[in-house]
């Protein structure tokens, strides 16, 4: 993984076998990135996505393997108890260009990936709603 910081966006690159996930969070903490926006491209093999139900506020996820494009990587760096919350969702397509997609939990790294992290001067924290089921932005 590597990254460079253009004012206030950063340039991502991570390598085959990097967790991207784990890797934007590592980022945001070293740079104490507190709210920012998320998009990115890249190659992948082991992809976990989810989709929440709201009519029983359950959550459900599927683990992909293989090869999978990530056609489309969107989310936000925000807060939640002072640490770093990446929301991420993901649109991705296999060899027969099938697209899978939901909240990103986890993507390996196959070839590479180029992600963009625009910080926002600011910070917004989250909680939990019992109403909703789901930790939602607090102004």
């Amino acid at each position: 993984m590597e990254y460079k910081r253009f004012d206030t966006k950063l340039l991502v690159r991570l390598d085959p076998g990097d967790e991207l996930v784990a890797s934007l969070i590592d980022i945001c903490k070293k740079e104490d990135i507190r709210l920012g926006v998320i998009s990115g491209i890249g190659a992948v093999n082991n992809v976990t996505v989810g989709l929440f139900k709201t009519a029983t506020k359950e959550y459900h996820s599927v683990t992909l393997e293989g090869d999978y494009e990530i056609t489309c990587l969107t989310g936000n760096v925000s807060r939640m108890g002072g640490e770093v919350y990446l929301h991420l969702h993901a649109t991705l397509s296999d060899i027969e260009h099938k697209a899978y997609g939901g909240h990103l939990n986890k993507a390996v790294v196959s070839a590479t990936a180029e992600i963009w992290i625009d910080v926002v001067n600011g910070e917004i924290d989250r909680e939990f709603s019992d109403t909703i089921g789901l930790n939602i932005l607090k102004y």
